[in-house]
């Protein structure tokens, strides 16, 4: 069955804005947010709650999942394209971020990750492989601005 070319981002973060990382089992050195695509079945939000869990083993129900309302298409990388229908060649990312109170334990799905590292943001944003990844985390600042203002 061929993925759905429709995922989600998901940026775990701390209150003070450290940033968790997971390096990619299939492509070792790539780092990256919680990402998934989305099933038939899901919302968007279940999505996101659904791969958080997946790839971090932490439940989204007890913390505070947020809807960025940020989109990003992207043309999907050749080596994973494989995975889509046939002549299915771009994506649309939806962004949301976690937020949690401090560093906690991660469980990594060891099919998908081989590590996982917590980063102040700048750095996070420094080390991801992807653009729209670099992009959502450094908007991180300004997104937990809005959240605080709108308490």
């Amino acid at each position: 069955m061929y993925k759905i070319p429709v995922s989600v981002l998901v940026v775990i973060h701390t209150a003070d804005l450290q940033v968790l990382l997971l390096e990619r089992a299939d492509h070792p050195g790539y780092w990256q947010s919680v990402t998934g695509s989305q099933d038939s079945s899901e919302t968007l939000t279940q999505t996101a709650a659904r791969e958080v869990f997946e790839e971090t083993g932490l439940n989204v129900a007890d913390y505070a999942l947020t809807d960025w309302q940020t989109e990003n298409r992207y043309e999907i990388y050749e080596e994973w394209r494989w995975r889509y229908g046939p002549d299915v060649r771009f994506n649309t990312e939806h962004v949301f971020g976690l937020s949690l109170p401090g560093i906690l334990p991660i469980r990594i799905a060891a099919r998908e990750h081989l590590n996982f590292m917590w980063l102040p943001w700048q750095q996070a944003a420094d080390k991801v492989f992807s653009s729209s990844n670099a992009d959502a985390i450094r908007h991180l600042p300004e997104r937990q601005n809005l959240q605080r203002n709108n308490r």
